[in-house]
């Protein structure tokens, strides 16, 4: 790291901190309402796999015990097949010279804390963001769990409240709703200007609509540019998203030569798997270690939950600009 990217200042308190993250994920990750789970949950090979007897609802039928014997109709139980998918992604190098730290007197362990602890923010950032942006892929690709008003509106709390209505009589079981920062303020706005005061905010990140949280976080997944410019709220039910630690994060610290000051690198791989309640990723399609392209589009998920009532939730798309 040249001298350009550390400051170095004569008797000046520097504290090992780094920025604090736009998006306070830990903030997120509790107020989701368990929407959105981070698990330790183990998760080998590319994909974790598991099979279901589909709902036999339908073998259901009316007798007539007056009527002549006739042969009813068959139905067969089916298994079906649940796949989960495994990440992965990389930090780093991070780079910097012990000898710009010996040279504030601070010790050389203190470059690579701030990158561990950076790292350890931006995994969970990863992680959450990643959920978001296959949520909103699944979900949005499913007519019958999607408000779509873009074309003629924005975002309001009567269309929130018909995005809750795709689920019909379970609407209760949708706990939380997942919007972004410019969302949220437009929902405060149309409060403040309704009489009946709808919703209360509690002045930081939750606030409660038609008794369902509001998780505000300006995830990239939840606005999407074009004609018009889209902005997305998911309604989830809780374990709509599993996150799963696979368990092999490797990291690697380096100290070289060859330089005029010695340098040291910090480098991490990782991997996660994710699953989606209601839907399988697409092997085929969607192939082993996805691209986030991947990830966020609706067709590598399928839906294999007999009723959209019984997936990860529902979506509200709106016209940015209105």
């Amino acid at each position: 790291m040249s001298t350009s990217q550390m400051q170095v200042f004569n008797d000046f308190v520097i504290p090992s901190t780094i920025e604090t993250l736009a998006q306070i994920v830990a903030k997120f990750n509790e107020a989701s309402r368990g929407t959105i789970r981070l698990t330790t949950k183990g998760f080998t090979g590319d994909f974790l796999q598991e099979s279901f007897f589909q709902a036999v609802h339908g073998a259901q039928r009316r007798v007539n015990r007056y009527a002549a014997q006739a042969a009813a109709p068959v139905t067969d139980l089916t298994q079906l097949r649940f796949s989960a998918v495994k990440i992965a992604g990389g930090f780093g190098p991070i780079r910097f010279e012990p000898s710009q730290l010996t040279w504030l007197n601070k010790p050389t362990a203190a470059g690579i804390e701030v990158a561990s602890r950076n790292f350890a923010e931006a995994l969970m950032r990863d992680q959450l963001n990643t959920a978001i942006a296959a949520l909103r892929a699944a979900i949005s690709n499913q007519a019958a769990a999607t408000h779509d008003i873009s074309a003629t509106a924005g975002i309001t709390q009567s269309a929130l409240n018909s995005m809750h209505a795709k689920f019909g009589d379970r609407s209760g079981e949708l706990v939380a709703n997942i919007m972004t920062g410019e969302v949220y303020h437009r929902l405060i706005g149309l409060n403040l200007a309704n009489a009946q005061q709808l919703f209360k905010s509690d002045g930081v990140t939750v606030i409660d609509i038609l008794g369902k949280s509001a998780v505000v976080t300006d995830a990239p997944a939840l606005y999407v540019a074009g004609t018009p410019n889209k902005q997305f709220v998911l309604g989830l039910v809780p374990g709509a998203a599993t996150v799963m630690d696979a368990g092999d994060l490797i990291s690697n610290i380096q100290t070289v030569n060859g330089q005029t000051r010695i340098e040291t690198t910090m480098q991490v791989d990782y991997t996660f798997g994710l699953a989606l309640n209601g839907y399988t990723w697409d092997e085929t399609n969607g192939g082993k270690s996805p691209t986030d392209a991947a990830l966020a589009t609706g067709s590598n998920w399928d839906l294999v939950a007999s009723s959209i009532k019984k997936t990860a939730g529902v979506c509200c798309i709106g016209d940015a600009a209105k």
